[in-house]
């Protein structure tokens, strides 16, 4: 193994969504009071924009429902935890039987679908593969060798676990694999968030976290909300299209922030399972529009994993809304499904 240059180290997570609210002092004065709360999760940022009127509960249980929420997700999957659900089952003995909770098994259910339906794009049995390349939780490592990549791969995929959904049971086949469900997971902390929210009778919102977003209601101009997708431009942050939509979640997959630099080639931190490899199309940016969060994020994920080409192909046969940024002799272009036609506006100025 020959070293990695310094740019290899943890990168924080960064939103690859950002929003963009209109007038919301102007409006705020013609109707509803709108309120913004935030704070921090899952390692990045969560905000909250809502409309409050006189059933709206105060913001301090607003906050605390929302946490609350949140904590649901670490409890079950934050590898960080040693506690988590997650981090016991990582840690469970091969062959051992394991129950997961509810929400894990909801979420480890989905991200297997959609392992199927990418044809293994899609992976969240990845960890070796990401703690090989320096992306995991012990940070930067030593650039690996091939044989070090082919050893990790050995070390990924379904074939290795056991699952039965009837009784949430699930169990490994032999040493050194393990789950990670960073890819899924914080959409499905937004998913419960909202819900969270609907139950307390809180119509119209926008939640955040860290560029993954659940839309409610109307926004504060009385519209569908309006959300910025972020140009993906390594140096600045720019608005490439504008989303205007309601009831969805939506999520964006790039790979232009998080990445390093070896011997003069740039490796990004979104690795392909099939190869073991850090992905090295023109495909930058993903963005998915979905009803579920948890979907559309692990989507842009796995559509950001196959490239432009394949990820069309597959989000048209899925019928999803999705939204794709190629990177082109120093251009960019852009593609869209049928699907996604209907939120795209046709204005980003005001946005």
């Amino acid at each position: 193994m020959t070293s990695v240059d310094n740019h290899l180290r943890p990168a924080k997570v960064l939103a690859f969504l950002f929003v963009g609210l209109l007038c919301l002092t102007g409006c705020a004065e013609k109707g509803p009071e709108v309120v913004r709360l935030q704070g921090s999760i899952y390692g990045t940022g969560w905000s909250v924009t809502y409309l409050h009127d006189e059933q709206t509960p105060p913001e301090a249980d607003i906050k605390a429902a929302l946490l609350d929420a949140f904590d649901v997700v670490n409890r079950s999957m934050n590898t960080y935890d040693p506690s988590s659900s997650i981090s016991r089952f990582n840690a469970s003995p091969v062959g051992e039987p394991f129950e997961l909770d509810w929400d894990f098994a909801y979420v480890f259910n989905e991200a297997k679908k959609i392992n199927a339906l990418s044809g293994g794009a899609y992976d969240v049995t990845l960890s070796p593969l990401l703690d090989l390349w320096g992306f995991g939780p012990n940070g930067p490592r030593l650039f690996p060798t091939e044989d070090a990549i082919l050893a990790a791969k050995d070390n990924v995929g379904f074939e290795h676990f056991s699952w039965t959904p009837e009784t949430r049971t699930l169990s490994k086949h032999r040493e050194g694999v393990s789950l990670e469900l960073s890819s899924i997971a914080k959409g499905y902390g937004v998913d419960l968030g909202a819900d969270a929210l609907d139950e307390l009778g809180v119509r119209n919102f926008m939640l955040d976290i860290g560029g993954e977003i659940q839309l409610r209601g109307h926004s504060p101009r009385m519209t569908l909300w309006r959300i910025a997708v972020e140009r993906p431009d390594k140096g600045g942050f720019g608005v490439q299209a504008a989303i205007e939509a309601t009831d969805v979640g939506i999520a964006t997959s790039g790979d232009y922030r998080n990445y390093f630099e070896h011997e003069g080639q740039l490796y990004s931190h979104v690795i392909d399972p099939r190869t073991g490899n850090p992905i090295r199309h023109d495909l930058v940016s993903v963005t998915v529009v979905h009803p579920s969060t948890t979907l559309a994020d692990a989507w842009a994920t796995a559509l950001l994993v196959v490239g432009a080409e394949q990820a069309m192909d597959i989000a048209e046969k899925q019928r999803l809304a999705v939204y794709l940024v190629s990177r082109r002799q120093g251009e960019f272009v852009v593609f869209s499904t049928s699907a996604f036609e209907p939120y795209l506006a046709t204005n980003v100025g005001d946005v």
